[in-house]
């Protein structure tokens, strides 16, 4: 497997945000796209014409039925070649690693998983390879490789801090580029989350937008002037100290009432567990709550209201456009969504405009997705994806 992207490298400032533009809005004509970066038609061309050589945009010359019409010499839209490459998008958790193959548009081609039976890095790294070589099998000319993974990242190559996987300083970037002979780009997989939600979902377009994940912990991302804001604290368990309820549910580490104790997956299994005497999973909880069952509906209950609250919070101080709610924790918005919503309006001052919240139903495929997307903006156009 070789990298086959760095016939596109380097692109200038300029040819950059011609090409970030037509990606993520396009088909654009050169009206519209010289309109959206402020620029003369003859830089325009200047910018373009690179790209087109290079094969990254291409000039549509049929635009399809309905297009409008347009007198004196035709407009030929810009477009992307979205399957002119292929890309690697691998997300890790604590018992396995999920894949997927995207175009250059994100699009999911193919999906695959595997168990992680270790946390050895050399054995994780070989996991990783493995899945690469079976899907490079499948689409030939893969671009690149991203990861997604759950902890503290650093310069998009090195997982200096991850508690599920009780890894530290792993230099995981280099050491799957030396297996694959493939680039690899690395990022705390919240952050690929919403690079992909800004760049080709929910937060399209939008100048202020929030992405709040619930599940096995609890994820923050933060859009501004469409760009997502980059932290130096990144998956350092803020949600442990997002203190919603003083008086709220202990978790076994202790914090009482925060985020992490309301609202994750296990904390809400642990309160179940330590009322009830037996285990359930997180779907039987919302089962028993949605038919009435006392116990779990306190708790599921009591999650509902701490989540109408963080909502809340996060909408009186960041005043996002959007807030995209995911994560495998997003069931409790079918059992509780009302006692959501209604808490949300009780946080909120009565002449506040509605908050924007999109819940999306997603598996860890989707997060997958979001490490390709790390590779696209990185491998392809050369920016930092920051």
């Amino acid at each position: 497997m070789t990298a086959v992207a760095a016939s596109w490298l380097p692109l200038s400032t300029g040819e950059r945000s011609v090409a970030i533009e037509v990606l993520v809005h396009g088909p654009l004509s050169r009206t519209d796209l010289a309109r959206r970066l402020n620029l003369s038609a003859g830089s325009l061309t200047r910018l373009t014409k690179p790209l087109i050589e290079s094969g990254l945009l291409v000039e549509i010359t049929d635009p399809g039925p309905g297009a409008e019409a347009r007198q004196g010499r035709p407009s030929q839209p810009l477009d992307v070649v979205a399957d002119s490459r292929s890309f690697v998008g691998l997300k890790i958790t604590g018992d396995r690693v999920y894949g997927v193959v995207t175009n250059l548009r994100s699009d999911i081609v193919t999906r695959l998983d595997r168990p992680l039976t270790s946390h050895d890095p050399g054995e994780v790294v070989d996991v990783l390879a493995g899945m690469t070589a079976d899907l490079a099998a499948e689409h030939r000319g893969l671009a690149g490789i991203g990861i997604g993974v759950g902890g503290l990242v650093r310069n998009r190559a090195v997982v200096k801090e991850s508690a599920f996987l009780s890894w530290r300083d792993v230099p995981l970037a280099a050491l799957l580029e030396e297996a694959t002979g493939l680039p690899v780009v690395l990022d705390n997989d919240v952050a690929a989350l919403v690079e992909a939600e800004t760049w080709f979902g929910a937060g399209r377009g939008l100048d202020r937008f929030v992405v709040l994940t619930i599940g096995a912990g609890i994820g923050y991302g933060l859009v501004l002037g469409g760009r997502r804001v980059p932290c130096a604290e990144e998956d350092r368990g803020f949600g442990r100290h997002w203190i919603i309820n003083p008086n709220g549910p202990l978790t076994p580490e202790g914090e009482r009432g925060s985020a992490v104790s309301l609202l994750t997956i296990p904390s809400i299994r642990y309160q179940v567990r330590a009322a009830a005497g037996r285990d359930y999973s997180y779907e039987e909880i919302l089962a028993l709550a949605a038919a009435g069952d006392p116990m779990p509906a306190r708790v599921v209950d009591e999650a509902a209201r701490a989540l109408g609250t963080l909502v809340a919070q996060i909408a009186n101080f960041a005043m996002p456009q959007k807030i995209l709610l995911a994560g495998e924790g997003v069931g409790l918005m079918d059992v509780a969504g009302r006692t959501v919503e209604e808490t949300l309006r009780a946080h909120r001052h009565p002449l506040a405009a509605p908050v924007d919240l999109e819940t999306k139903v997603s598996d860890f495929h989707d997060w997958a997705r979001g490490a390709a997307v790390l590779a696209i903006q990185v491998l392809v156009l050369g920016g930092t994806g920051e």
